[in-house]
């Protein structure tokens, strides 16, 4: 019985120790995930930067935007050869 205890003990705090790793490697990321999104908001207070960002995400929508043209186009061109 004594050994079995032992034992149990053991795992308990070998699981402790895994489960406190994994809470400090949480916690680092949310911090880190927290800083970036205040550097992206003091980012924004710079009209410049807020235009670039703007911009850039624009440009990602157009792209987008023009594949599913493309992807469409296709579509209707393979249904007219059939």
């Amino acid at each position: 019985m004594a050994e079995f205890l032992k034992k149990a003990f053991k795992d308990m705090k070998e699981s402790a120790k895994a489960q406190h790793e994994v809470d400090k490697a949480n916690f680092a990321a949310a911090k880190a995930e927290s800083k970036a999104q205040w550097e992206e908001a003091k980012a924004m207070g710079n009209p410049e930067t807020a235009k670039k960002m703007m911009q850039e995400q624009r440009d990602a929508q157009i792209a987008e935007a023009n594949e599913r043209i493309a992807a469409a186009q296709k579509r209707i061109d393979d249904a007219k050869n059939k």
